[in-house]
């Protein structure tokens, strides 16, 4: 939500609003807000102390004043509280002449800050691209987790160099950047209910207020509706109370599920009132790695961007032209209604074993598996998974002018998903009763056919992978040059790249090879 440079220690600390940025009146230090209605900032100063907040805005109150405001010491105090108690996504900037600068985030997160250093300047950026000059090499620990799918929430990135600002952390920069991880979150357990509980009114009352806390019930709001339990209930509940003012979008997959999913949103969007446009991207047209691939083209994009980039970027293109300025999508729905270890056990994710590490996998990503957890971010408020999905999203929309909104990720909305009894989380019963409750059939309550992007991942790969391949083991990559990537492994994998014998199974994370090939060659030569 914000780009920085700062700079420490500078003879004329003073800061003003430019009418575009916060800057010092030497401007060596700088913080661009991303301009957006959901956003505002503030500057407050009491004379030596000086704090700059860049926050999504809450419901009911106008967006704030950018000036820098002059306080008492005892007022900034006061000031510096309230702003740390934020319940929505912010960006707190601290400076303080003779002391390191401090940049904290919030709790709810909603876009990723990544920062880099050299010895006079911190630099920060939404868009990991903008840090591309700061990168020294490829993290080796980041990169095996990345490849055999295991990711972690950590102030680690895949460049050494660049670094990630994780929820109620806090960077530290006096000449050299060092990162300070908080306190692990609390955490509920599961309940009985009381004698006559109304769960699904407390979902939709809870559902209610996580929306409304923030002012996004306006025209220029649009709701991603896949056709989803998620997204579903989140949207239908919106045109619920809003009818025929919300426009919808969506990305539409191939396969067994392709048809169901055309039934199941056009029921969604039949039963409660939505309004037009419906915009449909149909992924297998805009398949990723296709000859329009910004991977492809050789443009920096970061490897923790949507994997499908080129139908989600034309999502966001076509969301955009139709004037929208606000998406609302149902991230966060599957980590919500998450079971339990105890319900469920299951292999943890630091639990690797031979069975798990895919052929392409190198040497030394294999020797560094075993330190994959070190180093990762406390338990956060909101699932660490669902910050990594929030975070792969954001950056695109952004580029494209969009503020995305994701209910499920509200505090609220976790709270009450960790509280819930087994029965309720089982097989998302909570959402699924949701849709039953607005009378929607079984083709969407209990869809038969999966609903994924398996078939136009498999297109991407038996379609343009292999001529990809073919030029990354012609010409090297490094990936091999690291040790991270096995080469006569992958020449094996890619070779079953063909519509008559690729297995999803098998073959299908073998794009996450590409992915980071493309993108390292680009960030960092």
């Amino acid at each position: 939500m914000l780009r920085l440079q700062l700079t420490p220690y500078s003879e004329n600390p003073t800061w003003h609003w430019s009418g575009a940025c916060y800057g010092t009146l030497d401007q060596r230090s700088t913080v661009e807000p991303f301009d957006h209605p959901m956003v505002e900032h503030l500057a407050a100063t009491d004379g030596r102390r000086t704090l700059l907040v860049v926050r999504e805005r809450v419901a009911d109150r106008p967006a704030c004043d950018p000036g820098v405001r002059a306080l008492t010491p005892a007022e900034y105090d006061q000031a510096l509280g309230a702003v740390t108690g934020w319940p929505t996504d912010f960006v707190l900037v601290e400076a303080e002449p003779g002391l390191p600068l401090r940049v904290t985030a919030g709790p709810a997160r909603t876009t990723p800050l990544y920062l880099a250093s050299d010895d006079t300047t911190l630099i920060g950026s939404w868009d990991m691209a903008d840090l591309r000059g700061h990168a020294t090499g490829i993290n080796p620990k980041e990169a095996a987790r990345l490849l055999i799918y295991r990711p972690r929430y950590s102030a680690e990135t895949l460049y050494r160099g660049v670094h990630r600002l994780t929820e109620r952390a806090v960077a530290h920069f006096g000449g050299s950047l060092w990162i300070t991880y908080p306190e692990p979150a609390l955490h509920r357990t599961p309940r009985e209910l009381a004698p006559n509980a109304d769960v699904l009114d407390a979902f939709i009352t809870t559902m209610d207020t996580a929306m409304d806390r923030r002012p996004w019930a306006h025209d220029t709001t649009l709701f991603h509706l896949t056709g989803g339990f998620d997204s579903g209930t989140v949207a239908t509940r919106a045109a619920e109370r809003h009818p025929g003012r919300f426009p919808t979008a969506t990305l539409l997959i191939g396969g067994p599920g392709r048809e169901q999913q055309i039934r199941r949103r056009a029921e969604m969007r039949s039963r409660v009132a939505f309004a037009e446009p419906d915009l449909v991207v149909d992924a297998m047209r805009h398949l990723p790695l296709s000859p329009d691939c910004p991977w492809v083209n050789g443009l920096v994009v970061s490897p923790y961007e949507e994997p499908l980039h080129v139908p989600f970027v034309e999502m966001a293109r076509m969301v955009a032209a139709a004037e929208a300025h606000t998406v609302v999508t149902g991230l966060g729905g599957d980590e919500m209604v998450a079971l339990t270890q105890d319900e469920a056990p299951h292999k943890g994710l630091g639990e690797i074993t031979d069975a798990q590490i895919l052929p392409w996998v190198g040497p030394r990503a294999r020797g560094v598996l075993e330190f994959s957890d070190d180093g990762i971010a406390p338990p956060a408020l909101i699932n660490s998974m669902t910050l990594l999905s929030l975070e792969t999203t954001a950056p695109v929309l952004l580029r494209h002018g969009l503020w995305p909104v994701h209910p499920f990720a509200d505090p609220g909305m976790v709270v009450l998903g960790e509280q819930l009894p087994y029965a309720w989380r089982e097989f998302k019963q909570l959402q699924r009763r949701r849709l039953r409750a607005l009378g929607m059939s079984e083709d969407v309550v209990h869809p038969v056919e999966r609903e994924s992007f398996a078939e136009v991942i498999a297109a991407s790969l038996t379609t343009h992978a292999p001529k990809l391949f073919a030029r990354m083991l012609a010409e090297g990559s490094p990936l091999f040059e690291e040790g991270l990537v096995d080469p006569d492994g992958l020449r094996r994998s890619a070779a079953r790249l063909d519509p008559a014998t690729y297995s999803e199974e098998q073959d299908a994370k073998i794009l996450e090879v590409l992915s980071l090939h493309l993108s390292v060659t680009a960030f960092l030569y």
